[in-house]
């Protein structure tokens, strides 16, 4: 599995609970393709390819043999009216729907970022307490020790004297 792969899985499992909002406009059919057709004005080959239509048209109706729209372009002027009468309302759609998109990424993202800091936070607290117990442990047993060396002292001393009074 690619690191990236995995990223995207793991990024994923972060906007399950986001699941159920919906767009906007809608998932259905319009709406997808709708969004797909304003994604495609935007790009090169939408201007590219309008660039080459209104060349062909101003050739064929001012130097050609077929004058179906003379100068000054009335029919191409309409289409580009229609055209943009369309464009907008489609590109404010995509728009839309790509902000309520990045809106469900960012709420995902921000509530990932509280759960890190939460699960780091519960580490350092942890982490705390457990160093709390094992100074505590180690005092426990300096006392201990303390005590051991001191019972050693007196049996020691206690050994002498039963010694001493056994040899004497």
């Amino acid at each position: 599995m690619t690191d990236n792969h995995h990223h995207s899985r793991a990024f994923n499992r972060f906007l399950l609970p986001h699941a159920h909002l919906t767009f906007t406009f809608g998932d259905d059919w319009f709406a997808r393709k709708a969004e797909l057709f304003a994604r495609f004005f935007g790009t090169p080959f939408f201007l590219i390819l309008q660039t080459v239509i209104v060349a062909i048209w101003v050739v064929i109706n001012f130097f050609g043999f077929v004058h179906f729209d003379e100068y000054p372009f009335i029919l191409l002027n309409l289409a580009f009216s229609l055209q943009s009468a369309y464009a907008a309302p489609l590109i404010l759609l995509a728009q839309t729907r790509q902000a309520e998109r990045d809106k469900a990424h960012s709420e995902a993202d921000a509530q990932h970022r509280e759960d890190l800091a939460r699960a780091s936070d519960e580490r350092q607290q942890l982490a705390v307490k457990q160093t709390s117990l094992i100074l505590e442990m180690l005092q426990r047993n300096t006392e201990l020790t303390q005590t051991i060396k001191t019972l050693s002292e007196k049996l020691e001393k206690l050994t002498r004297e039963v010694h001493g009074k056994v040899m004497t």
